[in-house]
């Protein structure tokens, strides 16, 4: 030190976080009269559960590269190799490890990125080093820029370093140590420990004085403490009889630890560390009542994950992801910690599938199943068809719109129109409730005598039923009379069809679809020759014609329905 305020020797300059993580008696001590920095505080065991806990579970989970395409989530491809492997002889799990430590403990995690000098690469990161927080200083430099300053000697530049902090105070640097704002908290909980130490290795027995009726000499006095403490101090000496001569007599000047409620402060100062870390009670192993806040493990589970880990993850996945290119990012994967059972997950797959979130390849990969063929198709609630096919419901909404709209008389053209579905060709048949299309085959059929013969059976003399032409594909062939397209028709008339719709279908019945009615026989034959059919006349009731047409606004809505 003379050497140096003489200006002799090399200069060398001492900050505070050097200070501070070298401890002894230069750190300052708590009202408990104990020592607290990141080494002392670890000593605590709730401080080592509560570091542990959170290192290795974070730690510990799966990450990836991703890259946002058209707004799809998609792996980036090909990974660096610093996700993986951040330096040499280094996993992934022991580097984010180092950084959760630097976090929990100092409050600023330093990662220095050495990057690519030359070649293909150059300039990208090849390696990713954790310093250690107590070592490095953070300035602002007159630009308005900030460095880092490590060891007292190296300057890093900030492109060169990732800073991450847990919280800062506004306008500083760097972020708080929660180990400096709570170490007189920390300094009961040690100084607990080292009462309880102390406590058992004197035997169990509280302090005091020996008292005795005579004056004794320095050496006399010192002689007898030191044939007391022979005796009875120390474990191994504890619960021995002890004899005391001369009228001397130990008189306990100390409070018992229960009096000073040792158990009730060691449990508190347990409490106290799980609040300051953020940690639920029963994962440090206490087993008290009421320290879980859901009944339900998977509840406390989700706690724990959303308000505890996801803050860290957030800044994790911020800094590393300013090392991609482009619109690349890193993410760690929180699914692990939220698996739930058995029964759970697969009620939760059974939704994704119904939903038509998720194929069965999806789940069979989280499940780690190999891949089934065809198992790649989304599918939707309805009776599980493709996702194309997930309009089906829609057409048949529209189905039945049309239906109803043709019922009530609209114009079939229009109403198709109207509902947003295409023409399509009709078969000009009535109904199957009112004629079956199976038993009409085409027109062009043979007409038959009163006898049942065709006009050239009649020409050669033969026909009849006897004749055998109408046994088999002949009596098959037989269209349905006028008299009974009359009863179907009218069967129907005011359930599918309007009055005036089977009048039409009886006139085309009779006048273009020659169907033969009864055969009635006739006195003669016409002047060719040829026997006159009989004519059946069908009365129907005359109605006036109404039309309904639908007008358009210049958005192809409805607009009005006009009947004429």
């Amino acid at each position: 030190m003379l050497g140096r305020l003489l200006g002799l020797g090399e200069p060398r300059a001492l900050s505070y976080q050097s200070l501070f993580a070298a401890g002894a008696d230069i750190a300052p001590r708590t009202p408990a009269g104990t020592v607290i920095n990141q080494d002392t505080a670890l000593k605590v065991g709730a401080v080592y559960a509560a570091v542990r806990l959170l290192t290795d579970t974070i730690s510990t989970l799966p990450a990836d590269t991703y890259i946002r395409l058209e707004g799809q989530r998609r792996p980036f491809r090909p990974k660096p190799e610093w996700v993986d492997n951040p330096d040499v002889g280094t996993t992934r799990e022991d580097h984010v490890a180092q950084v959760m430590m630097s976090l929990l403990l100092d409050g600023n995690a330093f990662v220095r990125v050495f990057r690519s000098q030359s070649g293909r690469n150059a300039g990208l990161p090849t390696a990713l080093v954790v310093l250690d927080p107590t070592k490095v200083e953070v300035k602002r430099r007159a630009d308005g820029d900030v460095e880092f300053v490590f060891d007292d000697r190296v300057s890093i530049a900030r492109q060169d370093m990732l800073h991450i902090t847990e919280i800062k105070r506004p306008g500083s640097l760097r972020g708080i140590s929660r180990i400096e704002q709570i170490k007189d908290t920390l300094g009961i909980a040690a100084a607990l420990d080292e009462f309880s130490g102390r406590f058992f290795g004197q035997g169990s027995v509280t302090s005091g004085i020996l008292e005795t009726p005579a004056m004794l000499t320095k050496e006399q006095a010192l002689q007898l403490k030191e044939t007391f403490e022979s005796t009875h101090k120390g474990v191994q000496k504890s619960h021995r009889i002890g004899i005391l001569g001369g009228g001397a007599k130990f008189v306990k000047t100390g409070v018992d630890p229960e009096q000073a409620q040792m158990l009730e402060s060691r449990r508190f100062a347990i409490e106290e560390v799980a609040r300051v870390f953020r940690v639920p009670q029963h994962m440090l192993q206490v087993a008290a009542p009421g320290v879980q806040s859901y009944s339900s493990n998977e509840q406390n589970a989700i706690q724990f994950a959303t308000y505890t880990l996801r803050p860290y993850l957030a800044k994790l996945e911020a800094a590393y992801s300013a090392l991609l290119p482009g619109q690349a990012f890193m993410r760690w994967n929180m699914d692990g910690l939220l698996r739930g059972d058995l029964q759970s997950r697969y009620s939760a797959y059974s939704t994704a599938l119904q939903s038509g979130f998720m194929s069965i390849n999806d789940v069979r990969r989280l499940e780690d199943f190999q891949s089934v063929t065809g198992g790649d198709a989304y599918r939707v609630p309805l009776a599980n068809v493709n996702v194309e096919a997930a309009n089906i419901t829609e057409q048949e909404k529209r189905v039945m719109m049309l239906t109803r709209l043709v019922q009530l008389g609209f114009e079939p053209s229009e109403s198709l129109q109207a509902v947003g579905l295409p023409q399509i060709d009709h078969t000009g048949l009535p109904s199957v409730q009112l004629q079956n299309p199976a038993n009409i085959e085409d027109t062009e059929t043979d007409t038959y005598g009163p006898d049942g013969s065709t006009p050239d059976q009649a020409a050669n003399g033969s026909g009849g039923p006897s004749g055998g032409a109408r046994n088999g594909s002949a009596s098959k062939a037989r269209e349905l009379s006028i008299a009974e397209i009359v009863q179907k028709v009218y069967l129907g008339v005011g359930k599918v069809i309007t009055s005036d719709e089977a009048r039409e279908i009886v006139n085309a019945a009779g006048a273009n679809l020659q169907v033969p009615g009864p055969q009635f026989p006739v006195a003669g034959a016409g002047a060719d020759g040829q026997r006159d059919l009989p004519v059946i006349n069908v009365n129907v009731p005359e109605q006036q014609a109404r039309i309904k047409k639908v007008k358009r606004d210049a958005s192809g809505n409805i607009s009005e329905i006009v009947e004429e």
